[in-house]
């Protein structure tokens, strides 16, 4: 499969299998169930942040179930220039998190938070279809280390929800909340080592059921107002007030719809390798407009940024199951979630200290997929390091120490207390700098003095058992061994002087030389007898 600048559909797509009514719900709903926790979080982490009421967390759940459903219904089954027609569940996206929760804090509160999303999805709507030109301005240096910040920035709130989440409350920090903080986390990672694959996929939500059932028979969790209220009620358009529009926070957001942009078009790329279909630069641009769409009008019902679930393209290609009908059949499962409030004020109820269990696991995979992502960079003969470093640092900044910038103004607090903008920042400008204005850079294949390892040789006193010190990819050359990066490994003495020592080919099993190895320039306290050498391609 590959990206190309025109549309050449077969007649018939695998995506487009209908597998009937009854398997399309089926496989839906196991969707549905793998997204759950990363769905219903973001809505607990803003709202909580926000210091709303039960019942308006109950709300904030139900309203972002029920654009997740139709955000999905449209990149799914998809309408001209909306959707990319792929099995691609969307809901509230991670990337925004952190942003949101330091636009919330401000003046504005969560209608800032509402106008922030609305601006920048439409920035994103207006440059989707021209996104594939400056995407190149955030490569997996850059997107790797925003994605591991959201991550790693979210960690506060995992340990806040295990303290308990009210500082205020006489059981704050107790060692019964903290205590079934860990035991959820224990129960996620006994179900994750269970042979049973399904099991293992929901370790989470039933880590999270199992976890909240403990609460119930320690006290901890309170059900008594899961029935107040009705049952089925249809979202109520700008519940919390009118979007306030702030510069500052549509800017810092603006920065998060770029990556989303980015994640989204990284999903469906992937997804189509997976289903075996072609993905040409149109359809990317009709995916992006249906993530843009979806979250500007999202406000409008109390929710937020959408984006594409990168671990339901996982489960897509566990299953085997590549027919968009499913996922759009999931959607319509989400849809109907988001119209029983009664669902979102049992979400609600749920002891922050097992949510903060599961929130360790939830925001430590965000993390690890960045890094994952960091590790398919290029730090050889190049200035990544630093970037990576630097960009990091400065995301990590305002998380370890959050007033670090209150003596700064408003705007530059909104932008920059952010973990995640902070970050984003600071790489994407980094990659401009390093990787993309080549003036001043150090000379070729040197890189930056940060990215240098120590110099690398091999032991003259243990020549004799060279085949002990060979790395993958070394190989003999004209009397020289060379790594797998062309450089030669001199050979260095316990003093720490190269010696110029012609290396003949061995055999590995017997370390015995193939020809004689005739010794130049060998220092005084060399062995007597010759040592050998060898050759390896796959050590």
């Amino acid at each position: 499969m590959s990206v190309t600048t025109e549309a050449t559909r077969s007649s018939v797509r695998p995506e487009d299998e209908n597998l009937g009514i009854k398997k399309s719900f089926g496989y839906g709903l196991q969707h549905v169930l793998t997204m759950y926790g990363g769905i219903i979080a973001p809505p607990l982490i803003i709202g909580g942040a926000a210091g709303v009421s039960t019942d308006q967390q109950a709300v904030l759940i139900a309203c972002c179930l029920f654009i997740g459903g139709l955000a999905t219904i449209l990149q799914s089954f998809g309408i001209r220039f909306f959707g990319s027609q792929l099995p691609l569940v969307q809901g509230t996206s991670f990337a925004s998190v952190a942003t949101m929760t330091a636009i919330v804090s401000g003046p504005g509160g969560i209608q800032a938070v509402f106008g922030a999303v609305m601006a920048s999805a439409a920035i994103g709507f207006l440059i989707a279809p021209f996104f594939s030109r400056i995407v190149r301005f955030f490569p997996p240096v850059v997107t790797g280390v925003v994605i591991a910040a959201i991550g790693l920035s979210l960690f506060p709130v995992a340990g806040g929800w295990i303290m308990g989440n009210n500082s205020e409350a006489p059981e704050y920090a107790s060692l019964g909340n903290i205590g079934l903080g860990f035991a959820t986390l224990l129960i996620i990672l006994l179900l994750s080592k269970l042979g049973n694959a399904a099991i293992s996929r929901l370790s989470i939500l039933l880590g999270i059921v199992l976890g909240t059932a403990l609460g119930a028979l320690t006290g901890q969790a309170d059900f008594s107002k899961i029935l107040d209220g009705p049952y089925f009620e249809l979202p109520r358009p700008f519940a919390f007030g009118p979007p306030v529009f702030e510069i500052a926070s549509i800017v810092s957001m603006t920065i998060v719809v770029l990556v989303i942009l980015t994640e989204t078009t990284a999903d469906i790329i992937a997804v189509g390798e997976i289903v075996d279909t072609e993905v040409d630069s149109k359809r990317i641009a009709n995916g992006l407009r249906a993530d843009m769409a979806a979250s500007f009008v999202s406000p409008v019902f109390n929710s937020f940024t959408q984006s594409a679930f990168a671990q339901n393209v996982g489960l897509v290609a566990i299953t085997g199951v590549t027919s968009r009908f499913v996922v759009t059949a999931g959607g319509g499962i989400l849809v109907i979630l988001g119209l029983l409030p009664v669902l979102g004020r049992l979400v609600a109820a749920i002891p922050s200290p097992v949510l903060g269990g599961a929130g360790i696991v939830l925001f430590g995979t965000v993390a690890v997929s960045g890094i994952r992502t960091l590790g398919k960079v290029n730090y050889q003969g190049t200035s990544n390091m630093i970037i990576v470093a630097a960009s990091l640092g400065a995301g990590m900044l305002p998380v370890v120490k959050p007033d670090i910038y209150d003596a700064f103004p408003s705007w530059f607090q909104t932008i920059f207390h952010s973990g995640i903008s902070s970050a984003a920042v600071v790489a994407v400008l980094l990659n401009l700098l390093f990787n993309e204005l080549k003036a001043g850079n150090p000379p070729a294949g040197e890189g930056s003095v940060f990215a240098r390892a120590p110099i690398r040789g091999v032991s003259y006193e243990s020549l004799e058992h060279l085949n002990r010190q060979l790395k993958e990819g070394d190989y003999v050359s004209g009397g020289k061994l060379v790594d797998c990066n062309g450089q030669e490994v001199p050979v260095i003495t316990a003093e720490g002087e190269i010696v110029d020592v012609p290396i003949c080919e061995v055999d590995l099993e017997t370390e015995e030389p193939l020809e004689p190895l005739p010794v130049e320039n060998a220092p005084a306290s060399s062995p007597s007898s010759p040592p050998s050498s060898t050759r390896s391609s796959n050590h």
